[in-house]
């Protein structure tokens, strides 16, 4: 992602720490010259920066997700829906055929997620892995399922409130798993997170490297394949073929800001770009009904573009630090927007112009968000670091 070295001409891994060369490129039954690498395919030097791009898009996905809830929706498109009281395409017809196609926005969370994991685990423990992983998605989590019921309880109507012990549930992040509902609706993308994460903690057992991280694109990306047509749950639930393409795109991304590209991950790359634009059109049929497929895979693909420049190292200048702080307030955003924001719009409806309620209301949670980043990320993500640092050195010791 940063500027090619041109002191340097043969990829490499991290092993130990230190930067490692790439096995040779040969063929069994050819000369043992190793094949010509491309000048920008070892990267070292972009390795640790931080990717100020990514955090641009990660908001930028974030405000499509909540315009599409507001404004994009099958649901708010009704006659005497709950929220808008008659459909929004009749309100405003330009933002709502806009909005429509803002609910890819969740499939952009999933190529990055993909990305910034195995970036983020690369050269860690799976301890550290586990660590990481829990104080960066539980104390914001918490606040929304509070913050939420709480909206629930002081206005009623548009949204039912679950029963207390499905509330208490809701805190494991694990509900999906027993068949409980959702506190708030879009929390259905943490299970298929919390999925990748337990495979992907596999693979960083054992240590990160080039060759396990194509391994596991491959074998998960045919355990997917399968998975639809092989009648067991059981490897449906864990192959997750609904988002496992979307995480392999951005693993294979991530591979190619490391090492440099190479045919092998240009064509991981494009067979999760073809997976993909088939569940988008699954997703279209089966749940969003709103927007066309044609639109859908022309802003995917854009995307994926733009991520491949970001790898490869086009947006090496962009370094705003304003964009730091866009990254941190994804997800307070999109953990809270949702319920409680379409609980107000039903309130406020009918006390100014329809689009500037929504860009109203997602300033006021993008306000939120920053309290809750300040306020409770950073200060309980502290005191849970320190404390699983102190249970695992017990745990450890104990033998």
């Amino acid at each position: 992602m940063y500027g090619a070295d041109s002191r340097t001409s043969i990829p490499r891994q991290v092993v130990g720490g230190l930067q490692q060369p790439l096995p040779p490129l040969t063929a069994p039954d050819m000369p043992t010259r190793p094949l010509r690498i491309p000048k920008h395919a070892a990267v070292p030097e972009r390795v640790g920066r931080r990717l100020y791009a990514i955090d641009g898009i990660r908001l930028l996905a974030a405000l499509m997700v909540a315009v599409h809830h507001f404004a994009g929706t099958n649901r708010v498109n009704q006659p005497d829906n709950a929220i808008w009281d008659r459909p929004v395409s009749d309100i405003m017809p330009t933002v709502f055929r806009f909005a429509a196609y803002g609910w890819i926005g969740v499939e952009i969370f999933f190529v990055i997620s993909g990305f910034v994991i195995c970036m983020s685990c690369w050269g860690r423990t799976p301890r550290q892995f586990f660590v990481s992983r829990v104080i960066r998605l539980y104390p914001a989590y918490w606040f929304a399922i509070a913050f939420t019921t709480a909206v629930l309880v002081a206005v009623p109507g548009v949204w039912d409130r679950l029963r207390l012990r499905e509330i208490l549930l809701n805190l494991t992040m694990l509900q999906a798993g027993s068949g409980v509902t959702n506190v708030d609706g879009v929390y259905w993308t943490l299970w298929s997170e919390l999925r990748f994460y337990l495979l992907f903690l596999l693979v960083v057992a054992t240590g990160l490297t080039y060759r396990k991280v194509v391994v596991f694109c491959c074998v998960w990306g045919a355990a997917a394949m399968l998975a639809p047509v092989a009648d067991f749950h059981l490897l449906e639930l864990v192959a997750n073929p609904d988002g496992a393409w979307y995480f392999i795109a951005g693993l294979a991304l991530y591979l190619m800001h490391r090492f440099g590209q190479d045919l092998l991950l240009w064509g991981i790359l494009g067979m999760a770009w073809l997976m993909g634009q088939l569940e988008l059109g699954h997703r279209i049929d089966e749940v969003e009904h709103v927007s066309g497929w044609r639109g859908s895979v022309v802003i995917f693909t854009v995307f994926l573009l733009v991520m491949v420049a970001i790898a490869l190292g086009a947006t090496d200048r962009v370094r705003w630090k304003w964009l730091v702080t866009a990254g941190a307030l994804t997800y307070p955003l999109y953990l809270t927007h949702y319920v409680a924001g379409t609980t107000l719009i039903n309130r406020l409806r009918d006390t100014m112009d329809a689009r500037l309620l929504v860009v109203v209301v997602i300033a006021g949670f993008m306000v939120l968000s920053w309290v809750v980043h300040r306020f409770v990320e950073r200060p309980v993500a502290g005191l849970m670091k320190r404390g699983l640092d102190t249970s695992f050195a017990r745990l450890r010791n104990a033998g």
